[in-house]
């Protein structure tokens, strides 16, 4: 919660009032039976219409006025819970995207959704409850009971005597679901997990023709999370029939003492009527409270997951002050680098040293699991060295500023990553306030524009969520124009040519020639590591051989093994 309520500092004068509209009405509706007590006692028994006419009148003008305060209260809570919400949620996202990839490790991402919307919708729901009603029931309870002892004490304490043993349930019960109401948001979790597998994943799944088995993983999801909120519900819902039980038996009591001591002449009817009228809002207000109480919970632990994200530590921190420019020509030296994912005990990477002088192609080889890609996240430092030291143009990249490191460099992702908009947008999101002359250059060096001119709507197509209505060649070749756009000193291409035929890709490497850049490519292709100025063979995190084409057929033999494979019938003595 501590994370959580500094948001509603903005809204505290907003807040103010909508307090002192609410307790306008908690006044007027505290009053009401005192004024019903004497239009009896003074108007109705002593026959006297002028005392009717006169109270009733002021009633009248009361309730409008806790009318219009009510009205006014609900626009001004409304104001400052959909302000907060608003609030919360940008700065929930801020502090995601802020994330490295270790934080966001820690929480699934239908997870993330989950707090992203639901969790603030529960916090913004009950930030409006209790500038609403939340504080008018304890109020009027309070209230209440103090206006009963004030007309009449022996009938009053049958209402006083069975609160404070009704409130400590109470509070009981909400300490109870918010545990409950905690598992039911994790369970909700794992019900827009599998939901957004599923959608992602839906070819994959009429392919192979898993229909029944990912219904059956959903309704599993589902019935968990049906169960856990009836458990937490059914605890709620069992409070409140036995408030009203215990209200109602002390009105009962009010009722069969009342009039013994009316017809005894000991009190007059009025007040009877006015306990009676005191009992019904305090019974009505305990039956708001287990509601109240149960939106309080969902609240409280959703607050709790909210904070949870506010709260996590992010890894590194951009401190670094000085010149933002420090990619000058884009030599990249890695010394001794070894490096293990958080919280693991094993080494993806071992005792790295190379150099890539400005300017060259270097091709990275290796099986699955070698640690290639592991390599090219931490030159933008997505994670940063467990041992050695990365430097670019002789300067540790730990003293660099880390937005300016970024802003010079191309990634392009062995998973190409398009987001729902058009061509050109997706393009042109790879560099701030990019023209359409940067687009169409971008997209002739990465051999896709003739492609995109085929296109229905040529640069304005609408790209599909992960454009699926694109092809993996396709896909790949944007990716590749948007790291283009930003004119990098540093370009990373992470196996984002495995989807190209032979003479394309040889167009796209003869076109990356042209830019001032060092160019780092993840390939298994023999083909396009004989075109690079340096070739790095990694096996099991380690840096096992490096060289050119020629030098590695000469020194290497798993080098020559992957060329036998890809080139048998051509034959060793073909390339020497």
């Amino acid at each position: 919660m501590g994370k959580v309520l500094p948001y509603l500092k903005p809204y505290r004068l907003t807040m103010t009032i909508a307090w002192m509209l609410m307790l306008t009405e908690l006044i007027v509706e505290l009053w009401h039976p005192m004024f019903m007590a004497k239009i009896i006692d003074d108007g109705i028994l002593k026959k006297d219409l002028g005392v009717v006419m006169k109270w009733g009148g002021v009633m009248v003008g009361m309730s409008m006025l806790s009318f219009l305060a009510g009205i006014t209260n609900s626009f001004f809570s409304s104001y400052a819970s959909q302000g907060f919400g608003f609030d919360l949620r940008a700065a929930l996202f801020k502090k995601i995207q802020s994330f490295s990839f270790h934080n966001l490790a820690r929480f699934q991402s239908s997870s993330l959704i989950t707090r992203l919307t639901n969790d603030i919708t529960q916090v913004q729901n009950t930030v409006f409850m209790s500038l609403r009603i939340a504080l008018r029931a304890p109020l009027l309870v309070i209230g209440g009971a103090t206006m009963a002892l004030f007309v009449n004490v022996k009938l009053a304490l049958f209402l006083v005597l069975p609160i404070p043993i009704l409130v400590i349930l109470l509070i009981w019960m909400m300490n109870k679901s918010g545990r409950l109401f905690r598992f039911v948001q994790e369970k909700l979790d794992k019900v827009n997990n599998v939901m957004q597998e599923n959608l992602t994943g839906m070819r994959l799944i009429k392919a192979f023709i898993r229909k029944k088995f990912e219904e059956k993983r959903f309704q599993n999801a589902n019935e968990q999370l049906r169960d856990q909120t009836v458990k937490a519900l059914r605890l709620v819902e069992l409070i409140g029939p036995l408030l009203l039980f215990v209200m109602n038996i002390g009105i009962l009591f009010i009722l069969w003492v009342g009039a013994i001591e009316v017809q005894q002449n000991k009190v007059n009817v009025g007040e009877v009527v006015a306990i009676i009228n005191y009992g019904f809002r305090i019974t009505m207000a305990l039956s708001m409270l287990s509601w109240i109480i149960m939106a309080f919970s969902r609240g409280k632990a959703s607050s709790e997951r909210v904070s949870e994200v506010l709260a996590t530590s992010v890894d590194f921190e951009n401190t670094t002050k000085g010149s933002k420019d420090y990619i000058g020509f884009g030599k990249v030296e890695f010394n001794h680098v070894s490096f293990q994912y958080p919280s693991t005990d094993t080494y993806v990477l071992s005792d790295i040293s190379f150099t890539a002088n400005a300017g060259e192609t270097i091709a990275i080889m290796g099986a699955t699991g070698s640690g290639k890609s592991a390599l090219f996240q931490l030159v933008p430092r997505l994670y940063d060295v467990t041992s050695g030291m990365i430097k670019i143009d002789g300067i540790d990249i730990k003293n660099m500023d880390l937005n300016a490191l970024r802003k010079q460099i191309g990634f392009v992702p062995q998973e190409s990553i398009l987001f729902t908009g058009s061509v050109k947008n997706n393009i042109g999101w790879g560099k701030e306030g990019a023209t359409m002359e940067d687009i169409i250059k971008s997209t002739k060096d990465a051999q896709i524009h003739e492609t995109i001119q085929r296109l229905p709507d040529m640069y304005d197509t609408r790209i599909g969520q992960k454009g699926v209505n694109l092809s993996g060649g396709q896909k790949q070749r944007i990716s590749i124009a948007r790291a283009l756009i930003r004119k990098p000193k540093l370009l990373f291409l992470d196996d984002s040519t495995s989807a190209l035929d032979l003479k394309t890709e040889a167009k796209l490497l003869s076109s990356l020639r042209k830019y001032d850049c060092t160019t780092f490519i993840i390939t298994q292709k023999i083909s396009t590591a004989k075109e690079a100025d340096q070739i790095l063979l990694l096996d099991d995190g380690k840096l096992i051989a490096s060289g050119d084409h020629e030098s590695l057929m000469s020194s290497s033999a798993l080098y020559r093994d992957i060329y036998h494979s890809q080139f048998a019938k051509e034959g060793f003595a073909d390339v020497q």
